[in-house]
């Protein structure tokens, strides 16, 4: 199902970093520990309950700013255009300012749910200033500490008050695939591309997530499902590229694929913020396919020359296949279904319970792992639990004794017998307590 999207707007120092990490407390990356993939995350998918909802961080809002009308109110829009409910976190120990007078216009012509947030309730003599912000003529109110966890469940209920609960989407055996990528790398081109290439467009889906339209289409007798955002409507060069909104976009559709293709752009190179959406779809558990667009010219050695650097770039995801394509000049487009194919494939593997702990056993045999004060780590066996992508479930001695380089040392492993291109898998280690010695 698509989840609603909540987010924060405020001027500086109303504690909204606090309160964004607040909310994300429970959230734990699957790539937390990998070099190269930015922390900074302008986003969070929340669960609460029975509720699931992505969170934004918009950044603060000062309306005295240098080339605020290009930057900081594109941002305000951002927030408007994408939230199903927006908190408007104010200081309560201050007055209004003319930046919450300036917002509160704002997100009353949005027409969008607000929240105001009285932030940095700490005591009594806080609430001096709390009746002021009534006149600005909204009707939920909540009194929260950020730093202090005071009146987080309380604001949680009234954001998801009346959202649908979580539910899984419903079974849909078609693969579904996404473009995504930074602005102008050429994904609308190479949407138009594949579908164009020997292919049976079925049918237009409009409406099935916000500006962008799904595509069904066959190849080789099976129906499958391009996410098209490369279609949404523009809002003008400077809004288009914002990283953020392209970063939103991008999330919207990853959290509804099967298969993500990250498009690079070969004329522009690699840029951070190819990193950074790279990183969401790791994050997400999501095959990935890497495009590299607008290679016009068949070059053996600039192709070698920038597979290298791509290798290097993105070290965190060194399973993924890569393809050197020419969506203007339509070359080598057939290459990219099979790649599809095969990280779906990797993605959704099933593998014996006896192969997999033959693999693990000829691994450890082959590489004890270090000792720590006399203690060494023992694999008694291992079991997959799940698929998309997959994950295995080590029962050991102690999970602790677990080190980094040889969580890495046993993934490599698994990668080399057993067929897993282009799907992260996760390796999860339980204490088998009745084995320890």
């Amino acid at each position: 199902m698509k989840l609603k999207t909540v987010a924060l707007v405020g001027k500086p120092n109303v504690g909204k970093s606090t309160l964004f990490n607040k909310l994300a407390r429970e959230k734990i990356s699957i790539i937390e520990d990998t070099p190269g993939v930015t922390r900074d995350r302008i986003y969070r998918e929340i669960d609460y309950l029975d509720y699931k909802f992505n969170l934004i961080d918009t950044g603060g809002i000062d309306k005295s700013v240098s080339d605020f009308n290009n930057l900081i109110e594109i941002q305000v829009n951002i927030a408007i255009d994408e939230a199903d409910v927006i908190v408007f976190i104010v200081d309560s120990k201050e007055s209004i300012s003319e930046n919450d007078r300036y917002l509160a216009n704002v997100l009353h012509k949005s027409g969008k749910r607000v929240i105001v947030a009285f932030n940095k309730i700490d005591n009594k003599e806080s609430l001096v200033h709390k009746f002021d912000y009534y006149e600005l003529g909204f009707s939920e109110y909540v009194e929260i500490s950020a730093e202090h966890s005071v009146g987080i469940t309380e604001l949680l209920d009234m954001i998801v008050k009346d959202f649908p609960k979580y539910e899984a989407e419903e079974d849909d055996n078609r693969i579904k695939i996404s473009l995504i990528g930074r602005p102008n790398v050429g994904k609308s081109s190479l949407v138009n591309s594949i579908l164009g290439s020997d292919k049976l467009i079925v049918s237009n889906i409009a409406g099935t997530t916000r500006d962008a339209v799904d595509t069904v289409f066959k190849y080789n007798e099976e129906e499958y499902v391009i996410i098209d955002t490369a279609g949404m409507r523009k809002r003008g060069k400077i809004y288009e590229n914002i990283e953020k909104y392209s970063l939103l976009r991008s999330l919207k559709a990853i959290d509804r694929s099967d298969v993500c293709l990250l498009v690079i752009d070969y004329q522009d190179g690699i840029k951070e913020h190819d990193k950074h959406i790279a990183g969401i779809a790791l994050e997400k558990g999501k095959a990935l396919v890497i495009i590299v667009n607008k290679f016009d010219n068949v070059d053996d050695g600039k192709k070698r020359e920038f597979t290298k650097l791509i290798r290097s770039e993105f070290q965190f995801i060194p399973y993924v296949n890569i393809v050197f394509v020419s969506a203007l000049l339509k070359k080598r487009i057939h290459l990219i279904m099979p790649e599809i194919l095969k990280a779906y494939e990797s993605a959704t593997r099933h593998i014996q319970t006896s192969v997999l702990n033959e693999v693990i056993g000829e691994a450890y045999n082959l590489n004890l792992p270090p000792s720590y004060k006399g203690k060494r780590l023992k694999i008694y066996y291992t079991v997959q639990e799940d698929i998309k992508p997959p994950k295995f479930t080590f029962y050991v001695n102690n999970k602790n004794l677990v080190h980094f380089s040889y969580y890495r040392y046993l993934e490599n492993k698994l990668r080399e017998s057993i067929e897993l291109e282009g799907t992260p898998i996760i390796l999860k280690f339980k204490n088998r307590r009745d084995y320890d010695n």
